[in-house]
C-alpha cells in the first residue's frame, strides 16, 4: 500500500509538472500587438495597355509600369496594398462610382467634367496630347494638318475630345488604345492622338519599326489619381502618400525609371 502511495504521488507531481510547463509555453506564444491593424486592400483600376503608365509583363503576367509603381509606393506610406484590376480606361470611372474599384490610376487628366463625377488627388504628372503617324507620313506637321484626316482615338480619352474639335476630322474610337496605333500602321488611320509619354513609348519599342511621333503638342494636362466621389478619408491618404513619396525621393526614382530623366521641379515641390 504504502509503494502505491508513493507511485501516486509521483504520477501527480509529474501531472502538476506537465501542466506547469504547458501553462509557460502559453506564455510564450507570439500574440498580435493589441494595436495592430490588418493591412488595408484596395482595389486599384487601370487599363493595362498605356506604357510606361500601366501594361502587363507578358512572361510574368505582372502589371508594370509608373502608375503602378505610384500606387504601390503610396500605399506602402499609408499602409494598404494595391490589387491591380484590368478594366477598359471608359470603364473605370463607372466602377469607381458603383465601388467594385476604390481607385483608379491610368494616365487620367484632370478636367472638370471627370471632377462632377469622381474626386482627384494632387496631380503626379504633367501630359500633354501628341500625334503618331505612320513611319513615311511627312504630311502632318501641325494641328491644321490635322483637320480632315481620319484620327483614331482610345474610347473616353482626353485625345478624343481634341480630335472631335478638329474641323472635318474623321474619328475612329477605340477599345484598345494599341488597336488605334495598329490602325495607323495598316493605313487604317492618318494620326493617332494620346499622350505624349504613351505615343514615344509606343514609337521607340513596339512599333519602332512602323510609326512615328510628330513634334507636335495638343495640349498640356495634369494627371491626378481618382477616387469615388466624397471618399475624403480616402483621398486625404493617397495625397499624404503623395507627398511623401515626393519628400523621400522614392517618386524621384520611379520617375527617372519609367521616363528616364528627373521630374519637373514643379511637381516635387507641390
Amino acid at each position: 500500500m504504502k509503494s502505491k502511495k508513493n507511485l501516486l504521488c509521483v504520477l501527480l507531481s509529474l501531472a502538476l509538472l506537465t501542466a506547469g510547463c504547458g501553462g509557460g509555453e502559453k506564455k510564450q506564444e507570439a500574440k498580435p500587438a493589441p494595436n495592430a491593424e490588418p493591412v488595408n486592400v484596395l482595389k486599384v483600376g487601370m487599363d493595362a495597355a498605356y506604357p510606361p503608365f500601366g501594361s502587363q509583363d507578358i512572361k510574368t503576367k505582372e502589371y508594370v509600369g509608373f502608375d503602378v509603381d505610384i500606387i504601390k509606393a503610396i500605399g506602402a506610406e499609408e499602409g494598404f496594398k494595391a490589387e491591380i484590376q484590368n478594366l477598359p480606361f471608359d470603364g473605370l470611372i463607372p466602377a469607381l462610382k458603383t465601388g467594385n474599384i476604390d481607385v483608379a490610376i491610368n494616365d487620367i487628366t484632370i478636367n472638370e467634367e471627370r471632377a462632377q463625377s469622381v474626386d482627384f488627388s494632387k496631380r503626379y504628372y504633367i501630359a500633354g496630347l501628341g500625334v503618331v503617324v505612320k513611319k513615311d507620313n511627312n504630311t502632318i506637321k501641325t494641328v491644321k494638318d490635322l483637320e480632315g484626316k481620319r484620327l483614331g482615338v482610345s474610347i473616353g480619352s482626353t485625345g478624343e475630345e481634341a480630335a472631335r474639335k478638329i474641323p472635318n476630322a474623321q474619328v475612329k474610337v477605340f477599345n484598345q488604345l494599341n488597336e488605334a496605333f495598329l490602325e495607323a500602321k495598316n493605313n487604317g488611320v492618318d494620326a493617332v492622338i494620346n499622350d505624349i509619354p504613351t505615343n514615344e513609348y509606343y514609337a521607340n519599342t513596339t512599333g519602332r519599326e512602323d510609326v512615328k511621333t510628330v513634334e507636335l503638342a495638343l495640349t498640356q494636362e495634369d494627371l491626378g489619381i481618382a477616387v469615388k466621389k466624397g471618399n475624403k478619408k480616402l483621398l486625404t491618404k493617397i495625397d499624404s502618400g503623395l507627398a511623401k513619396i515626393k519628400k523621400n525621393g522614392e517618386f524621384t526614382k520611379i520617375y527617372k525609371k519609367w521616363f528616364g530623366k528627373e521630374p519637373p521641379k514643379i511637381l516635387l515641390d507641390e
